[in-house]
């Protein structure tokens, strides 16, 4: 019998964004290769599933994972630079320079990720490698250039575009599709030729390296026992490569975000396209669809963000509706048939590489969304302090239906090692009472821990904060600055293993883990 994460009945989780994983030999930034590592690391407390925020190739400005500008290609920050064959110390050296190797040791010592830095460095080494590729194996058509060929032809659908994309950006300074020549803005009429073609190609080498590096470490991630879970954004920005190939089937004038609530009048707006369903729907959803299958090629199950979006999307723009922003469909029923099937194509999708869907259906969710994840055996979450009765008393997270998600917290709110202390003091009394603990014990954030495990719920998941026991937060929403997404753990995983108060901290877990029967 399989969960909902898609590892054995009751398992438990560590939320564990790539970026902050170290290792002794990374270069400022937690890297694919270094997954298995983790995976080691995390299962010493019990733990049979890893879960990442979203890897995709971001823009040298961004920082922010779910603001990728494709659906599809990995981002080269994480690729791991020894594991590259076209490489080696002299060439890494060379391509580096003295004033490199500098800046490579300050970023490794940080204590947050420097991504324009890291992104810069690896950028030369990987420049380097391809021109080493290009005159040692394309040349000569070698077994590792047919293999390369190979997983060209395979990608092809989503590659090439991607590939054609990402050259065409160079060329223009880093500047967006929509400020290219109409001819490039139609990506039906676009070509590369000459220098563009290199570039392509350039493209399609870097994502062979880092979908190889990706392939074996789920691989060796899954022998351990461990499951890898992901994370899809709703959608993407008007400035990727996935809109640029399928502009058709985006509403540009149109503005994602978030209808008026008590934390603001004026409402959310995200500067997000909206989805053109009357388009998705003549194809079959054919671009959802083929997300989907992706995402199963990358993870064993994953979690699909802002899953209301999909039965209705608040958006602002001409023949929106009201000047604040109108619901598209605007009717119930028809909000509910759009997300059964879309929800129902993405699933079965996904289902062909044996993945399984987990929804995001926090905030603010009409009982129609719960009701047709139900329909749909795709699991929902239960933060555990949002969960409250009709007395506005937090539930006790041991009757949680198993098909659900529980935590204490997500990436973007603080740990429950920082929130406890803000926590009402009813709620911390009725906490404390659930999990028979006191609520001033000195290790009552491993008695929380240990109540989250006790849950209900198939999956529970754990911060990696949570995890070692500090503090620190990896997103605070509606800001924007180096605080958010550049958390780097405190030291690298194998100095973390041989904490003994870490591990000491591990065998509690594990006990606790087993005593929940999750192990």
């Amino acid at each position: 019998m399989r969960d909902i994460s898609g590892t054995a009945r009751r398992s438990c989780g560590v939320v564990l964004p790539l970026f902050a994983l170290r290792t002794a030999d990374d270069w400022g930034i937690g890297e694919i290769a270094a997954l298995p590592e983790a995976a080691a690391w995390a299962k010493e407390a019990g733990f049979s599933l890893l879960q990442i925020l979203p890897p995709h190739e971001l823009d040298p400005n961004e920082t922010s994972p779910y603001g990728a500008r494709t659906a599809f290609g990995l981002d080269a920050i994480y690729l791991r630079v020894p594991d590259v064959a076209d490489l080696d110390d002299a060439a890494v050296a060379t391509a580096l320079g003295d004033e490199g190797r500098r800046e490579l040791a300050r970023v490794r010592g940080s204590e947050r990720v420097d991504p324009r830095a890291v992104r810069a460095l690896k950028s030369r080494v990987i420049d380097a490698a391809f021109d080493r590729f290009s005159s040692q194996e394309l040349a000569h058509d070698t077994a590792r250039a047919r293999e390369y060929r190979a997983f060209v032809e395979a990608e092809r659908a989503w590659l090439d575009r991607f590939a054609l994309y990402d050259a065409l950006r160079e060329a223009h300074g880093g500047w967006g599709w929509e400020t290219w020549p109409p001819e490039e803005r139609d990506a039906a009429r676009a070509t590369a030729k000459g220098a563009l073609e290199a570039r392509a190609e350039l493209a399609r080498y870097t994502q062979w390296l880092l979908f190889g590096q990706w392939d074996r470490a789920r691989r060796a991630t899954n022998a351990l026992g461990v499951a890898l879970m992901g994370d899809l954004p709703f959608i993407v920005g008007n400035e990727s490569a996935d809109v640029w190939s399928h502009a058709g089937e985006f509403r540009r004038d149109l503005s994602l975000g978030a209808p008026p609530d008590e934390f603001s009048d004026e409402g959310q707006n995200w500067g997000l396209p909206a989805y053109d369903w009357a388009a998705m729907d003549a194809n079959g959803l054919a671009w959802l669809r083929a997300r989907a299958r992706h995402a199963a090629r990358l993870y064993d199950s994953f979690r699909i963000d802002h899953v209301v979006g999909f039965f209705r999307m608040w958006v602002r723009g001409p023949g929106a509706g009201a000047a604040k922003g109108t619901f598209l469909p605007e009717e119930p029923a028809a909000q509910r048939a759009r997300g059964m099937k879309v929800l129902a194509a993405m699933r079965d999708a996904a289902a062909e590489g044996g993945a399984r869907i987990i929804a995001e259906d926090l905030g603010v969710i009409p009982p129609m969304v719960r009701t047709s994840l139900r329909e749909l055996g795709l699991p929902g979450y239960k933060i555990i302090p949002w969960e409250k009765d009709d007395a506005s008393l937090v539930r006790d997270p041991r009757a949680f239906d198993p098909a659900s998600v529980a935590a204490y917290s997500t990436h973007d709110t603080q740990p429950i090692t920082a929130w406890w202390p803000e926590l009402p003091a009813l709620d911390q009394a009725t906490l404390a009472r659930y999990g028979g603990f006191e609520v001033g014990s000195a290790d009552v954030d491993i008695s929380l821990l240990g109540l989250l495990l006790a849950a209900g719920s198939d999956l529970a998941l754990v911060l990696v904060t949570e995890l070692v026991g500090v503090t620190d937060r990896i997103n605070l929403p509606g800001t924007v600055g180096d605080h958010n997404w550049t958390y780097r753990l405190p030291a690298p995983v194998a100095e973390l293993a041989r904490d003994p108060a870490l591990r000491a901290r591990f065998a509690r877990l594990r006990e606790m883990a087993a005593r929940a029967g999750r192990v």
